[in-house]
């Protein structure tokens, strides 16, 4: 369990009940249909059932070092959203949508207590955005491309990136993306060997080159090196061809080994 915890907001996570597909259907149906007395014990239920759910997207967010109490309280809201906006008349799992409404709450949450001073017209843009994506989310039971929200926003799909990528906690180029019982690979690694002793000003090379790189390049390498995306998930999000991607990534590659040289 997460950080070894068993209770987690005073509930006992080994305890969690697990509801079937089809019985959250019932809920559901009860939910947005039946009289108010029935929907409200359903949709406790529905909750109760689901906190597993909200369990597992907080995982996700335990290397950030945040109270996995205040975590699980901001992914219940999440969830909540969800069993009220869930259309339940679509083929659709309640997890499918679910998922990214807890996600989303919860990054929303580490966004609103981010350390890092952002300008206000790139947090304006981020906002919109994030209101736009949950909009979408809550229309289309699935969580949108950027192509879409930059349409819906009549914003360049560069822009939105950046904003986005703004209000994310920085990681460390020495942020472990595998590991084994082995041996541990590190960003830095992705990149090149640096085996001088001056590591530090190596560092700062590194950090130079990168900010010289071109807008999309920037965002590629970003989303292909900090947030372990592959050039698959990369192309659909930016709304480019993966043979695009992969010819910006080496060149982005090559305009940083060439810089730190």
């Amino acid at each position: 369990m997460l950080y070894n915890k068993v209770e987690i907001c005073g509930i006992n996570t080994a305890k969690l009940p697990v509801i079937s597909e089809k019985r959250k259907k019932e809920l559901l149906e009860i939910i947005h249909h039946g009289k108010p007395v029935q929907a409200k014990s359903a949709r406790d239920e529905m909750i109760n059932g689901n906190l597993r759910l909200v369990l597992s997207v907080v995982q996700r967010f335990g290397s950030r070092g945040e109270n996995p109490d205040d975590l699980f309280q901001v992914g219940c809201i999440g969830l909540i959203k969800a069993i009220d906006n869930f259309n339940a008349d679509k083929d659709v799992c309640f997890s499918t949508y679910g998922v990214p409404m807890i996600i989303g709450e919860i990054r929303r949450y580490l966004r609103d207590y981010n350390p890092i001073r952002v300008s206000r017209s790139i947090r304006d843009t981020a906002y919109h955005a994030m209101s736009v994506k949950e909009q979408l989310t809550i229309q289309n039971n699935r969580e949108p491309t950027i192509q879409e929200i930059a349409k819906v926003l009549d914003i360049p799909e560069e822009n939105i990136i950046i904003a986005l990528e703004a209000i994310v906690d920085p990681i460390s180029i020495y942020e472990p993306v595998f590991s084994d019982d082995n041996d541990t690979i590190y960003v830095i690694d992705q990149l090149s060997d640096f085996n001088s002793t001056d590591s530090w000003i190596n560092e700062i090379a590194f950090k130079q080159a990168v900010n010289s790189l071109g807008t999309r390049e920037k965002t590629i390498f970003i989303m292909r090196f900090f947030k372990g995306k592959t050039q698959t998930e990369v192309a659909e999000e930016i709304g480019i061809s993966q043979a695009q991607v992969s010819r910006l990534e080496k060149s982005a590659l090559s305009k940083i080994r060439y810089e730190i040289q």
